[in-house]
């Protein structure tokens, strides 16, 4: 015969199982789930723009080595890089969406920078054909694609997060046991990105005769 003092026990045992997989079952789970996710994509978007921060330097050495009466645009470039390095969004402030905006608006602003830097190339042979300015812009149009991707890989993480906090049955957990869960920000498209890019070559002939 069992005793009672084992079957207590092991009763104790299965019902916190049941408990624990009835619970799972139902969702409690997938809302600090999904902003793990949110987060771990959102760290990648920071090590893309890391990454193209670090080839700033390096860009505007070698275009001021060929090109140094660009004074204005390496300028912009500096001062750009410079803005976007110091406003910093964490995992923890991403549901701030002022700070959120800072953040996005300090990197578009370098964007921009950087693409006027390109832009002057046609200006200047030697800039075209030197071999490291054409590595370094090799690598800042891949960093560019990858920080596209990383933007558009949170921002589908941040709404399924979202989501979760907003439609049954994890909007129950969303209002009990995570009541301090608040929705992330979203990466948007620049008001610039609206209306397609003008670029004027009309003034490289005339620099280019008067030469």
């Amino acid at each position: 015969m069992i005793s009672k003092r084992v079957v207590r026990p092991v009763a104790g045992v299965v019902l916190t199982v049941a408990m624990a997989a009835s619970l799972s079952g139902c969702g409690i789970n997938t809302i600090p789930t999904k902003e793990e996710n949110a987060k771990a994509k959102w760290s990648q978007v920071e090590n893309e723009y890391k990454r193209r921060a670090d080839l700033v330097p390096q860009l505007v050495a070698t275009v001021k080595g060929a090109a140094a009466q660009e004074r204005t645009t390496l300028t912009a470039v500096i001062e750009a890089r410079a803005k976007a390095t110091s406003v910093n969004v964490d995992a923890s402030t991403l549901t701030d969406e002022s700070k959120f905006r800072q953040f996005q608006q300090a990197q578009d602003g370098l964007s921009s920078a950087l693409g006027r830097l390109m832009v002057i190339q046609e200006r200047y042979p030697d800039l075209k054909t030197n071999a490291n300015f054409q590595t370094l812009q090799d690598q800042l149009e891949g960093t560019e694609n990858r920080i596209a991707i990383a933007r558009k890989d949170y921002n589908d993480a941040a709404q399924d997060y979202n989501t979760s906090l907003r439609t049954f049955p994890t909007i129950v957990w969303a209002k009990t046991m995570y009541g301090s869960s608040k929705p992330m920000a979203y990466f948007t498209a620049p008001a610039a990105d609206a209306n397609a890019p003008t670029v004027d070559f009309s003034d490289i002939g005339a620099s280019n005769a008067s030469k």
